[in-house]
């Protein structure tokens, strides 16, 4: 009988691969070849899965930013009040440890892939558009409840997204998150602003 392979995970594997490479030496040590050599393909076994290097950056890029996501919606709960849900909104698109630290250094490497790749960068620009509504949601509720003050939430949500993406980007050099506490702080100061 014939070895059945689920391509799906060995796909979502690949694409594991992928973003250990990524981590570990930038995007331009994810070759086929080096990939292939990770997962224990040969050579050529990719294209069974991934015609090219660029389907296989576009799925690592779409991974992490689905990463991104789910790390947002598990901050929200129904059970919090919406201040507190506002808060845990923030924290959770902050990068506060060390799997978000690692995805957040993936993803600066496929920033610079994406200038270049329409696609890619439409791929961000959907994701940003996605973030910046459920933080104007989440102000909204936190208003509507009478705890924080009417204002441009608009402009808010995207002075807060710059500064997570500036977290992401420090946290090269601070790959221990040495810097969270400064996020947690810069948090309580936003939020003191709203109010």
């Amino acid at each position: 009988m014939p070895k059945i392979i689920d391509h799906d995970q060995r796909r979502r594997e690949i694409v594991e691969v992928a973003k250990g490479i990524i981590l570990k030496g930038g995007f331009e040590a994810a070759t086929m070849r080096s990939i292939a050599a990770e997962a224990g393909f040969a050579n050529g076994a990719l294209k069974h899965y991934f015609p090219g290097k660029e389907s296989i950056v576009a799925a690592t890029f779409e991974t992490v930013l689905h990463e991104h996501d789910l790390w947002l919606q598990a901050s929200i709960s129904a059970e919090l009040g919406p201040e507190e849900m506002l808060r845990q909104v923030l924290v959770g698109t902050l990068p506060s440890g060390r799997d978000e630290i690692a995805s957040g250094r993936v993803l600066l490497a496929l920033w610079e892939y994406a200038m270049s790749n329409e696609s890619l960068a439409e791929l961000y620009q959907v994701h940003l558009a996605r973030w910046r509504s459920m933080l104007v949601e989440r102000m909204e509720a936190a208003r509507d409840a009478g705890a924080i003050r009417d204002q441009d939430y608009i402009a808010m949500a995207n002075e807060f997204i710059s500064v997570a993406v500036g977290a992401t980007v420090i946290n090269l050099m601070y790959p221990d998150g040495d810097r969270i506490p400064d996020y947690q702080a810069y948090i309580d100061r936003f939020l003191a602003r709203l109010r």
